[in-house]
């Protein structure tokens, strides 16, 4: 008779950082332990890792087959045993042991992705079923209608991995993820539904006697977030057009994908976020080959905050396509300051790890006792995950459009790998990760005319912060702070020193899911390519705000309650720089070293302008008029 494994249902708030994670690493011949807040021992999943710059199969281990096997999805092999290498689910990842031999997950020095697929109604599922040598009906907890199903013999002599896909022609239809073949046709049907789906002799998954594993996605099944409604993973279908061109809207920001021309003969690919999906770079590893990731510098295939979008051709013209997608994370709400923004002051030494313990999104970076130009560099629109460049580079102290970073810099899932061109330069990096409330990032192309752009802030933004990337023009900034000519009339620049004055930028009031922009060139040139940085106040985590200074001591209460770790100011009725102040360089009673994010002037050291206040901070009486004149008015963005 047959078995199954089946996922406990939990009425517990679910996001999708509690089922999925990306996470690389790099092999160190000894123990490594992922750490991607999974809980894999209490809960169950797969784990997929393939080894990034060689020619290694790929290793599937989950937890109904037990982890003391894998399989490759590149291979037709049944299961085999890890080389006493097997990994270890714990309740917050896996662990991967010393790699004593093939298949290699751990090996010294290269660099490795793994993907985490943890068991979850509405998400991902796992089952095991034993054949009889008859069509079959295999029962599954994934409570919805799976999207894309994927079965694979486990012993003898192992066969394909078949696929249905729910974007196929009908339930009749298949593909093959260890094979380019085309979609092809048999005589029965899979017939899935919310708590079963069908098996046959014709494709063999019914062997009498054959063991079997089947990973079962789910589909805009919801299940997830506050509400319990959030969509987290799509399974869907495109057609290209007569171009080769494609724009999908999944109604979030994707994180990871595989995909595969279904209505022709080419290879499975997988993109994620992390390795380097963005505006500027494409990394693709294939399911169905060892080979070694491929890609690089391009243009032509990257998320937005609805979807992704390929273009410049890159498609057949007219093909047909299935996807998997996974919303990206966090979808949570931060409740404390550390998990999402980190101030590194370092010495920026060859090789030298700086933690921050989360992924970081966006990096300002600035010399402290040289002169030099503030760097602005961040994963949406590309960074290095293997040291070989810096990635796509901004620079808040001029106008000129994005270049190329010549100094490399890592990122990873806990931090980066500082620049070894710059070694031994006192340098201070403030990274930041987007979280929901807290800070979220756009991209997008200008169209002339007045426009909406969707964000995935989840509130109304309070701060944005907008330049365009493929020209010179200025950073334009927009408060809800400091409104004094109202809407569209309001806005200041970054790169400058001017107060506020009427630039047309944010013409209207943002909603928890938009924000509107004028026609100017500096954020609405027609085929013009942007940015947007934007922030809002999340308790107990960030406050954007205003005061009005006395030319005395003032305190300024932002909720806090230790502190603010990181203030930016800047006056809105006169000219005046924008100072940055963080604890990594020292917010104390004595002298507090401050830089200017429009101005390349070292640090300055010899300054008591600003004190720790535990709420917030404290403006002293020695602050000059840029940041304290009585009557003067400013603008502020504190992290705790």
């Amino acid at each position: 008779m047959l078995s199954s494994n089946t996922s406990a249902v939990s009425g517990d708030t679910v996001y999708v950082e509690n089922v999925f994670s990306t996470y690389l690493y790099t092999g160190n011949g000894s123990t490594q332990t992922i750490n991607n807040g999974i809980d894999l021992a209490g809960k169950g999943g797969m784990v997929w890792i393939k080894d990034r710059g060689a020619t290694w199969q790929h290793t599937v281990t989950d937890s109904a087959r037990g982890v003391g096997q894998y399989l490759g999805t590149n291979l037709t092999n049944a299961q085999q045993p890890w080389n006493s290498d097997a990994p270890t689910f714990t309740s917050t990842g896996l662990t991967i042991p010393v790699n004593g031999g093939v298949p290699y997950t751990n090996y010294l020095t290269d660099t490795y992705a793994s993907w985490t697929f943890r068991k979850q109604p509405k998400f991902f599922d796992v089952v095991t079923y034993t054949g009889t040598g008859s069509n079959a009906t295999i029962a599954h907890n994934l409570g919805s209608t799976p999207g894309f199903i994927v079965v694979k013999r486990t012993n003898g002599g192992g066969g394909n991995w078949m696929v249905y896909h729910r974007g196929l022609p009908s339930s009749s239809y298949y593909l093959i993820l260890n094979r380019t073949d085309a979609q092809d046709v048999s005589s029965f049907s899979w017939n899935p539904t919310s708590t079963t789906f069908d098996v046959n002799y014709e494709l063999g998954l019914t062997a009498n006697g054959g063991t079997y594993v089947a990973y079962l996605f789910a589909h805009d099944a919801g299940g997830f977030g506050l509400t319990g409604t959030d969509n987290v993973i799509s399974c869907g279908s495109f057609t290209a057009d007569g171009s080769g061109n494609a724009t999908v809207n999944l109604g979030y920001e994707p994180q990871w994908i595989t995909q595969k021309l279904s209505s022709g003969t080419v290879n499975w690919a997988t993109y994620d976020t992390m390795r380097g999906w963005s505006q500027t770079q494409i990394k693709q590893l294939y399911p169905n080959l060892a080979d070694a990731e491929g890609g690089g510098a391009a243009t032509l295939f990257y998320p937005t905050a609805t979807g992704f979008q390929w273009v410049g051709g890159a498609l057949a013209a007219g093909g047909t396509y299935i996807y998997i997608a996974i919303r990206r994370g966090p979808m949570k709400v931060p409740t404390d300051g550390t998990k999402v923004f980190s101030p590194v002051a370092n010495s920026d030494t060859t090789g030298t790890k700086q933690t921050t313990g989360f992924v970081v999104d966006l990096q300002a970076l600035a010399f402290r006792a040289s002169t030099g130009a503030k760097n602005w560099m961040d994963r949406l629109r590309g960074v290095s995950t293997t040291a070989t460049n810096g990635g796509v580079n901004l620079q808040s102290t001029n106008t000129g459009a994005e270049f190329a970073a010549t100094y490399t810099r890592a990122w990873d899932n806990t931090g980066y790998q500082t620049a070894g061109a710059y070694a031994d330069t006192s340098i201070v990096g403030w990274n930041f990760g987007r979280a929901p409330s807290f800070f979220d990032e756009v991209c997008y192309t200008g169209t002339g005319s007045a426009r909406s752009i969707t964000h995935n802030l989840g509130v109304p933004p309070e701060l944005i912060i907008t330049k365009m990337r493929s020209g010179g023009a200025n950073w334009m900034v927009f408060s809800t702070s400091a409104l004094l000519y109202g809407y569209p009339d309001n806005g200041f620049y970054l790169n400058s020193t001017n107060a506020m004055d009427g630039y047309n930028f944010v013409a209207s009031a943002p909603t928890a899911t938009t924000y509107s922009v004028g026609t100017g060139a500096e954020y609405n040139s027609n085929t013009s390519t942007y940015v947007s940085y934007l922030f809002a106040t999340c308790a107990g985590v960030s406050k954007i705000g205003s005061y009005t200074g006395t030319g005395t001591t003032k305190q300024v209460d932002c909720g806090f309650a230790a502190g603010a770790r990181f203030v930016l100011i800047k006056r809105t009725d006169s000219t005046g720089d924008w100072y940055v102040w963080d604890t990594a360089r020292g917010i104390v009673s004595g002298n507090d070293p401050y830089l200017l994010l429009n101005s390349t002037a070292a640090e300055v050291t010899s300054t008591d302008y600003i004190d720790a206040y535990s709420a917030g901070f404290e403006l002293s009486s020695t602050a000059p008029a840029a940041l304290n004149a009585s009557g003067g008015t400013y603008i502020f963005l504190a992290i705790a």
